[in-house]
């Protein structure tokens, strides 16, 4: 019954999986379509007109570059939103869902316990994040000729879909956890969600604000602080993000053991 649980999840969200892979790919590929025509420079000049507190919080100051365009838009503000809001969706069915319509009661009758079905879920998460982020990948690198975007290696993509993996693998973690303590999809999704997107604000404005230390309670400084389009993977953020998630789950698995299921 244990493999059952990650086997039968993967199968019965493959439909919303498709459209989570194939919705963030084509978002990335239509943005990331658009540098050659602003490698020219004139949208440079004309985004040295904002104001520096809104460059530098877009992560604007180089869009001249292939990584610096993409790391501001694509793989900047796009890809890690979906990829937040894929975490908290995926992760308020994973324990919420069942347990709301009382199918969890059914679920939890087989000889399963309680800490390796949420850890299955975990995992069917986990495996859909890895799928988007590669799906992801082929993407990038299909069009990486076309698009004038070769100066970031095959490498510097991978780990950097990687690391977008491991945000959504964060989020979801957060959105178990939430799950398995309280039983209510919409509270989770609604939570992890405003968590998400105060997450980004905060990565964003800190140093705006004057509290630019803050920035490191983001999980989005994890993700991208490093810049791994251009520097490669980042295996200290990549660890931070992951020990985040499992640290999260286990909390979770904690409450889920000790507490009523709802019926």
């Amino acid at each position: 019954m244990a493999s059952d649980v990650f086997t039968k999840t993967l199968t019965d969200d493959r439909r919303s999986l498709a459209g989570w892979a194939v919705g963030a790919t084509l978002a990335g590929i239509m943005y990331a379509s658009f540098y050659p025509q602003l490698a020219d420079g004139q949208m440079a000049e004309a985004v040295a007109n904002y104001p520096e507190a809104m460059r530098e919080a877009f992560r604007l100051e180089d869009l001249t570059s292939a990584a610096g365009y993409l790391g501001s838009s694509v793989f900047g503000l796009i890809l890690p939103l979906i990829a937040m809001f894929y975490g908290a969706a995926t992760g308020a069915r994973a324990i919420a869902a069942d347990e709301e319509t009382g199918r969890l009661d059914l679920l939890l009758a087989h000889p399963i316990s309680r800490t390796r079905f949420l850890l299955h879920r975990f995992a069917a998460l986990t495996a859909g994040a890895l799928v988007i982020a590669a799906t992801i990948l082929l993407g990038m690198l299909a069009i990486r000729s076309g698009a004038q975007l070769t100066s970031i290696s095959v490498t510097q993509f991978a780990a950097q879909c990687t690391q977008l993996a491991l945000l959504a693998i964060a989020f979801g973690g957060l959105a178990i956890g939430i799950g398995a303590a309280t039983g209510r999809r919409a509270l989770v999704f609604t939570v992890t969600a405003v968590i998400g997107v105060l997450a980004y604000a905060l990565h964003a404005f800190a140093g705006q604000l004057g509290v630019g230390g803050a920035r490191y309670l983001s999980p989005f400084h994890y993700y991208i602080g490093g810049e791994p389009l251009r520097h490669g993977m980042q295996w200290a953020d990549a660890t931070v993000l992951l020990a985040g998630a499992v640290l999260l789950v286990a909390a979770g698995a904690l409450w889920f053991n000790r507490r009523d299921l709802n019926t």
